[in-house]
């Protein structure tokens, strides 16, 4: 049963802002294709995060870091098609916008235009914020990312939990106060401690999202794919799996095959 407030007919940035106000947390979930985004927003989800993770999960690259600005807005239209209540949030890929902030600017008005979708989001603090600056000087909602970036893998060189030394968790903070100075509207905070998550969010009035950055931020997002099981592989502590899709999936397609070799299928009722 959905659990969504009713009186909500379109989620925006204010709605967050407020729902972080009076304590309800926010669900954000990805989404690529129209089919799989109908159902996520039909269920009453707050936000739909359009991720460079399409990257991963539906062209199978090893990083987020191959898909390109072209694909991103291939799959946001696809998105943006079925939404009717959640806010649409999409990714600007790596290589669109750390160049510099024309070229950002550039990337976040083509999603914008060509795709429908209501904000973006970037990964990176003050090294990206004349890139920041600029989108948001276009109206453009900008929602920001920290932590564990994975366009920035390469540079770190592992996925494991970031932040957990004392300089790296105060540029962290110094970081996410400065994006909500800038004007982001919301902060994803990506696989770092708990504690500091929670820091974090309580210092911000803006939404503080988490994804393995525990239970005293404002709200969670997973990748889709992987809460519901059908990726098999990736099983990373903070990833609860809601359902077993992949298996039910592999299920269905073996009976077909069976069926079809077997002459069952099709049989006299479904035949014209």
């Amino acid at each position: 049963m959905s659990i969504h407030k009713p009186d909500i007919k379109k989620v925006t940035t204010h709605q967050l802002a407020a729902m972080k106000a009076r304590g309800e947390k926010i669900s954000m979930l990805t989404a690529y294709d129209f089919s799989m985004a109908k159902i996520l927003d039909s269920s009453g989800i707050d936000v739909l995060l359009v991720g460079d993770s399409a990257s991963n999960v539906m062209a199978g690259n090893e990083t987020t870091l191959p898909i390109t600005l072209d694909q991103m807005i291939y799959h946001a239209t696809s998105v943006v098609r079925a939404v009717d209540r959640a806010l649409v949030v999409v990714d600007i890929p790596f290589g669109s916008y750390q160049g510099s902030s024309t070229e950002a600017l550039r990337s976040a008005i083509r999603i914008m235009k060509e795709t429908g979708g209501h904000a973006v989001k970037v990964e990176g603090g003050a090294e990206i914020q004349e890139s920041v600056k600029k989108i948001l000087s276009a109206g453009v909602p900008v929602m920001g990312h920290l932590g564990l970036t994975p366009q920035s893998i390469y540079k770190f060189g592992t996925y494991t939990v970031r932040a957990k030394e004392e300089a790296e968790a105060q540029k962290l903070i110094e970081d996410a106060k400065l994006l909500e100075e800038l004007g982001c509207f919301a902060l994803v905070l990506e696989k770092i401690p708990s504690a500091l998550a929670e820091r974090v969010a309580k210092k911000l009035t803006i939404p503080v999202i988490g994804i393995g950055a525990g239970a005293g931020v404002d709200g969670q997002v997973l990748v889709v794919h992987d809460m519901l099981g059908i990726t098999q592989d990736f099983k990373p502590r903070f990833l609860r799996r809601y359902a077993d899709v992949g298996g039910m999936m592999k299920e269905a397609v073996q009976s077909y095959i069976s069926d079809v070799k077997s002459h069952d299928f099709p049989n006299e009722k479904e035949c014209y």
